[in-house]
C-alpha cells in the first residue's frame, strides 16, 4: 500500500515506455508534482517484449523525423543522466529493396532524412552480403544504409527515464490499477484508484492495449487493437556477433537483428490476428501467447528464402506477444476531442521503442505549454472518426495493420483496401457504375481528400464526355452526416476540428 497523494499537476496512468517518458519529460518541462500510476509493473504490458530497434526508415514526416532523432539522443545520454544504461548499441540498419517502386520510396525518403540531418545511403547487393552475410541477395536491387541507427534494451530504456523522473520529483507507483476517471463538464478531474482519489486538472492515458476500454469509460475514443506480434530466437550460430546492423526487408515482411550470438527474427504477416477484442484482462501481466504455427509457417518459409541460414538455425523460441495497433498505422499522441485535459499517449503500433523519448517530449510540451514544437495534426486523436473504435471496425481493419505499416505504408498513395465503404459520396454507386476510375478515399478523412485515378488519363471517359480529366467529389451544399448522427459533419473528428467537444 502507497500514501497516494490527494491532487496532482498531472497523472499519468500506465508505466510503459511512453508514460514513464510523458513523466521523464513533464518533469523536465518543470512539472514535477506528477504521479505516474502502474496497475502491475513497470513495463509489464507489452514494453518488456519489445525487440528495440533504433531504425529510422518509414520516419518520412518532419515530426517523425523529430521524433527519432530526439529518442535516439536520448537514449545515448540518459546513463550519464541517471546513472542506469539504455542497453543503446549502434550497429546500424540495413533497408532491403527488391522492387523497383521500393528503391524509388526509399531513394525519396532518403533525400527526405538528408535534409532533416540524418546520415543515409544507398548501397549495392555486394556492399549488403558484405555487411551482413547471412542475407540472399537474390532479386536485391539496393539497400538504404544508415550508420546512426541501432538498437537498445526496452526495459533498461524504460527504468533510465523512470530513475531520471524520480531525480526530479516525479512518484511512480506500481501496483495501483485506476478504477474510473472524474469527469466534470467536459473536463477531467483526477482518477479513482483502490488506493484512493487523486485530483489533477490533467489526467495523461498511456495504458498500451488497456487504452481503448479505459477510454470508453468515459466516452473518450481509442481506436486501437491489440494483435499477435511474433518473432523468433536462434541457437547461436557461426558468424552473429554484436555489430551485425539491424536488417529489414518488406517484401518478406521481417527484420532480423543479433540477440545472445542468434539472431532475432521479427514478423510483421499480412492477416494478423487479434486478441481479446472484447476486453484485455486487467491481469495481462508479461504475457506470452502460445504461437500459431499452422497460420505463421508460411510467412516463415517465405522469409526464410531472403535468410537462408535461418533454415537450418537452432530454433530457441517463437515468442508471441500482443501489441496493440491503430486503424492507419498513425500514433494516437495528445488531446481528446471528448474531454478537455485527457490526453493519449498510446498507439505506437510497435514502434513504442523507438518513438518514446521523443513522443513523450511531445505531449509534456503540449500539456505544459499548450502546443508542441513540432507540428501534431498527424498524430492528434482528433483526426480519428469515431467509428474507428468499434469493435467490428477494428477486427475488418487490424488484421491488415501488420504489413502495411511494415510493407506498405511508405508507398505512396498506399491505401488500406479493408474496411472501406462506411462512409460514401451520394453518387458514389453511379460513379463506380458508369466511370472506370479506382475510387480510393483515405479512410478516416473527408471525401474531399479522395484519390480518383484513371487507368489511362488520355483515353479515359469522363462524367463530363471528356477525356484524361479527374473530379472532385460534387457538393450538395449540406453537410454529409454518418448514420445514427444525424447532424455531425465527417470532418468534425479532423485535426482542424480538435477544439470542438460534441459527442455522437
Amino acid at each position: 500500500m502507497h500514501d497516494l497523494p490527494s491532487t496532482a499537476q498531472a497523472v499519468v496512468i500506465g508505466g510503459g515506455v511512453i508514460g514513464i517518458s510523458t513523466a521523464y519529460h513533464l518533469a523536465a518541462q518543470g512539472w514535477t508534482d506528477v504521479v505516474v500510476l502502474e496497475r502491475d509493473r513497470l513495463t509489464s504490458g507489452t514494453t518488456w517484449h519489445a525487440a528495440g530497434l533504433i531504425a529510422s526508415a518509414g520516419m518520412s514526416s518532419e515530426t517523425l523525423s523529430w521524433i527519432f532523432r530526439h529518442s535516439l539522443d536520448l537514449y545515448q545520454r540518459l546513463e550519464a543522466e541517471t546513472g542506469v544504461s539504455t542497453g543503446f548499441h549502434r550497429c546500424g540498419h540495413l533497408h532491403l529493396a527488391t522492387t523497383k517502386a521500393r528503391r524509388e520510396a526509399q531513394r525519396r525518403e532518403m533525400n527526405f532524412m538528408r535534409l532533416m540531418g540524418h546520415d543515409k545511403h544507398e548501397i549495392s547487393p555486394a556492399e549488403v552480403a558484405d555487411m551482413f552475410p547471412m542475407v540472399s541477395t537474390e532479386g536485391l536491387l539496393s539497400a538504404i544504409w544508415t550508420p546512426e541507427d541501432g538498437r537498445t534494451n526496452p526495459v533498461d530504456v524504460t527504468m533510465a527515464m523512470a530513475a531520471g523522473a524520480r531525480k526530479r520529483g516525479v512518484r511512480i507507483i506500481e501496483g495501483c490499477p485506476v478504477d474510473d476517471i472524474i469527469v466534470e463538464n467536459d473536463r477531467v478531474r483526477g482518477v479513482v484508484t483502490p488506493q484512493g482519489t487523486i485530483r489533477a486538472d490533467h489526467v495523461v492515458l498511456a495504458a498500451g492495449m488497456w487504452s481503448r476500454q479505459i477510454g470508453a469509460k468515459i466516452g473518450v475514443s481509442v481506436p486501437l487493437q491489440a494483435m499477435e506480434h511474433y518473432y523468433l530466437l536462434t541457437e547461436p550460430m557461426a558468424g552473429v556477433h554484436r555489430d551485425l546492423p539491424v536488417v529489414e526487408d518488406p517484401e518478406s515482411y521481417a527484420y532480423v537483428r543479433e540477440e545472445g550470438g542468434g539472431l532475432l527474427f521479427g514478423f510483421f504477416e499480412p492477416h494478423g490476428a487479434p486478441w481479446m477484442p472484447k476486453s484485455v484482462p486487467a491481469d495481462a501481466s508479461f504475457s506470452t501467447l502460445p504461437p500459431d504455427w499452422d497460420r505463421m509457417t508460411p510467412h516463415l518459409e517465405h522469409a526464410f528464402r531472403r535468410f537462408p541460414a535461418m533454415q537450418t538455425a537452432g530454433l530457441k523460441s517463437f515468442f508471441c506477444g500482443p501489441e496493440s495497433f491503430t486503424p492507419d498505422g498513425g500514433f494516437l499522441v495528445g488531446e481528446s476531442t471528448e474531454v478537455a485535459g485527457f490526453y493519449l499517449g498510446t498507439g505506437l503500433n510497435s514502434l513504442g521503442i523507438l518513438s518514446g523519448g521523443g513522443v513523450g517530449a511531445l505531449l509534456a510540451e503540449q500539456i505544459v505549454h499548450g502546443n508542441a514544437s513540432q507540428d501534431m495534426t498527424g498524430l492528434a486523436p482528433a483526426r480519428m472518426a469515431t467509428h474507428e473504435s468499434v469493435r467490428h471496425y477494428l477486427l475488418d481493419r487490424l488484421p491488415d495493420a501488420l504489413s502495411y505499416i511494415f510493407n506498405d505504408a511508405s508507398l505512396p498513395n498506399a491505401k488500406h483496401k479493408s474496411a472501406r465503404g462506411i462512409r460514401r459520396l451520394p453518387l458514389h454507386d453511379r460513379y463506380a457504375a458508369k466511370v472506370p476510375i479506382s475510387f480510393r478515399f483515405p479512410a478516416g478523412r473527408c471525401p474531399t481528400g479522395s484519390h480518383l485515378m484513371a487507368p489511362n488519363p488520355r483515353s479515359g471517359p469522363s462524367l463530363g464526355g471528356k477525356t484524361g480529366s479527374t473530379f472532385p467529389p460534387p457538393s450538395t451544399g449540406q453537410p454529409a452526416t454518418r448514420s445514427g448522427c444525424s447532424t455531425r459533419p465527417l470532418w468534425e473528428n479532423s485535426s482542424f476540428r480538435g477544439g470542438m467537444r460534441k459527442r455522437c
